[in-house]
């Protein structure tokens, strides 16, 4: 369910075009605080286990063409 309340007196677009879009970005990168820099971490080799892979995952993806094929 989408709540479609609006704070403000901002429009509401629901057909908007990318205008409208950056416009919301531009409106709401305030409310939103990144970090300055993460930096990870390194995991141990001890901490990295296999990756189990369906057999027919497996066979789609090989099947697959390579990027830019």
């Amino acid at each position: 369910m989408t709540n479609l309340k609006v704070h403000g007196s901002v429009p509401l677009d629901l057909e908007g075009d990318l205008a409208s879009l950056r416009g919301d970005g531009a409106r709401m990168a305030p409310h939103w605080a990144a970090p300055d820099r993460i930096t990870p971490r390194p995991v141990s080799p001890s901490l990295i286990h296999g990756v189990t892979v369906p057999p027919a995952s497996a066979r789609l993806l090989d099947a697959m063409s390579d990027y830019g094929d």
